[in-house]
């Protein structure tokens, strides 16, 4: 089984950049990026071919899904549905706390985890 690693590298022009290093058995990942219930469409995942097992990841954050309050963009390993990264977007009047962005980063990890949950019962059965 191969052990992937995201990290954000930045966000520039409505784009989400990071790097997908893959360590094991070598793969070609496939990522799936979910905003509250819904999967983001036009993720690339990219391998470098200078670097084996690294790949450039572009996820183009879609303005429609922007407005006032917290807005949190969950990435995960398709194949396994492990959580690998996760970032958030606060927009609207500024928020005294962090705890807004920590309770809808919560949601999105119970939504995936109740999707996770729903394909093991179903496979299972």
């Amino acid at each position: 089984m191969a052990d992937l690693t995201l990290t954000k590298t930045r966000i520039q022009a409505g784009v989400w950049e990071g790097v997908l290093v893959v360590s094991g058995e070598q793969i070609q990942p496939q990522l799936d990026v979910i905003h509250q219930t819904q999967t983001l469409e036009g993720v690339e995942v990219v391998e470098d071919t200078n670097a084996p097992g690294r790949f450039t990841v572009r996820v183009p954050i879609p303005r429609e899904l922007l407005y006032d309050g917290v807005q949190t963009f969950v990435m995960s390993d398709r194949a396994s549905g492990d959580r690998l990264a996760s970032f958030s977007i606060v927009t609207g009047q500024p928020i005294e706390d962090d705890i807004r962005a920590e309770i809808d980063l919560l949601r999105a990890e119970l939504d995936m985890l109740k999707r996770a949950f729903r394909r093991h019962c179903l496979e299972t059965t």
